[in-house]
């Protein structure tokens, strides 16, 4: 009995009750809560985002009276909820079935000693439900007062007034609703893969899925390619619905939910051998060789690196593809001339909405430091051979560094495709229907418009993310001493 309960009290085991918050202080519990509040605040500033604007323009005497544009306001706003749930289900489903994962060992431990499947599973879930819940109403708060701020400096430097809107609004706890929901539902999830190991295999460590299980796994990818197509179909008639009028923008949000749960779901599936592809760019040496197999040899841990990535570069280059297309829809709506009242409010919701997602990045950047973080700690053992076996120090830092950057370029090149279809998508779709004046044409069909200072932008910022990610990754790697990491 001894014997086990030494590594329990190493490892700090959360008991099974009083525990208390004392769980707070496991390794990724905190950043698991700062994605749920900078998710819950996203959708936050978001709600009051186009809530505002609708404000704004329904005081402009020249639109206030137009039926249509409210239409497309109150539209775009019950899309912008969806994508802040989405990004926030993703991300904050991603990074705790990461956590869940990681602590295989001492779930183990505790059913080894007498705790129940039950028993166990029931604590997880309330323990996601309760950094759901934190991360949520620090979510909130952090939202309300960015958006108090955000109207001030707005109306100050476009001279805005007689605009009436209320900041807080009950409609702002349903982001702060969901986002806790997600991570109960999350935690839950997860705690049921890691519960079907028996005690004596988790004594060894953390357990993550090998890909020949989940190459294995035909139903699954079978539905996520069943959903992908399902998702493609709408998204065409969306676009199709959009010539006619602009509710074809709801057929065709719903597309893309479809389409991207099918990209999710088949994500190791999917991701890991282009992870592997990238990788043999960076060359043949054991390094280089070393950080691509371990892309596919753990294609769970890989894939949810990736996607939460994916969907902040795809979230940033829908919108800006959006907006660019929007303009082009407009342009030949109106027979080649715009309004120069219009196209200043067009400009300033498109620099509002880029503000706004840019969020996401931030959101996919947490997720992706902590995950890398995790899956460091997790692998203790395994950087502990290789430090054995004769790798150097300098040559783990640079093995680290390479899967973050394996996952960074394949993450923004997927991003920048999906994104650019998806913009176009959603702009042609909501506006495909609308005249413009002064020529008044209708329906209208355009090519995707991509603006290239944003594309190029966001291939800087995520090579600034591939540093700034593996940081406290590669310290972490680094400081393993081989015999402390093989005696775990």
């Amino acid at each position: 009995m001894t014997a086990v309960a030494a590594p329990l009290k190493d490892e700090r085991m959360p008991r099974a009750s009083g525990a208390g918050l004392t769980w707070l202080r496991d390794r990724g519990m905190g950043a698991s809560i700062l994605v749920a509040a900078i998710s819950s605040a996203f959708g936050v500033v978001l709600l009051s985002a186009t809530g505002y604007i609708a404000a704004v323009l329904s005081a402009a005497p020249y639109l206030g009276d137009s039926a249509q544009l409210q239409m497309i306001l109150s539209i775009l706003t019950v899309v912008f909820v969806g994508v802040a749930v989405y990004v926030a289900g993703i991300v904050t489903a991603n990074t705790f079935a990461t956590v869940v994962a990681g602590r295989t060992r001492r779930i183990a431990l505790m059913r080894l000693i007498g705790a129940s499947a039950r028993s166990q599973r029931s604590e997880i879930a309330r323990q996601g439900l309760g950094v759901g819940a934190i991360g949520a109403v620090t979510g909130v708060i952090a939202g309300v007062a960015l958006t108090v701020g955000g109207i001030a400096v707005l109306e100050a430097l476009l001279n805005i007034e007689d605009v009436q809107y209320s900041v807080v609004q009950v409609v702002l706890l349903v982001p702060a609703v969901i986002v806790a929901l997600t991570t109960w539902a999350a935690a839950w999830v997860g705690s049921r893969r890691v519960l079907t190991v028996t005690p004596l295999e988790a004594l060894g460590g953390s357990v993550e899925a090998s890909h020949e299980s989940l190459t294995g796994r035909k139903g699954r990818n079978a539905v996520a390619v069943v959903i992908f197509l399902i998702g493609a179909a709408l998204l065409a008639a969306g676009i199709a619905l959009g010539l006619i009028t602009p509710f074809g923008v709801v057929v065709a949000f719903f597309g893309g939910l479809f389409s991207f749960t099918g990209l999710v779901l088949g994500s190791t599936m999917l991701m890991p051998p282009v992870l592997r592809a990238v990788g043999r760019v960076f060359g043949r040496s054991a390094t280089a060789r070393l950080a691509a197999e371990n892309a596919l040899r753990y294609p769970e841990r890989s894939s949810r690196m990736a996607i939460g990535v994916v969907i902040g570069v795809t979230l940033v280059t829908m919108f800006a593809v959006a907006l660019e297309t929007v303009k082009s829809v407009i342009a030949v709506s109106a027979g080649g001339e715009l309004d120069t009242q219009f196209t200043t409010i067009i400009d300033t919701f498109s620099g509002i909405m880029m503000g706004l997602v840019a969020v996401s990045a931030v959101i996919a950047a947490v997720g992706l430091v902590n995950l890398l973080t995790l899956g460091v700690v997790q692998r203790r053992r395994e950087l502990g051979l290789l430090r054995a076996l004769g790798v150097s120090t300098g040559q783990v830092r640079r093995m680290v560094l390479l899967e973050a950057a394996h996952i960074t370029i394949t993450s923004v090149i997927t991003g920048l495709v999906l994104g650019t279809a998806y913009g176009w998508a959603g702009a042609q779709s909501l506006l495909g229907s609308t005249p413009m004046p002064p020529a008044w044409q209708s329906p209208t069909l355009v090519a995707p418009a991509v603006p290239w200072l944003p594309v190029a932008l966001i291939v800087a910022a995520t090579a600034i993310l591939t540093l700034v990610a593996a940081v406290v990754p590669t310290r972490l790697a680094t400081r393993v001493a081989p015999v402390q990491a093989l005696a775990d």
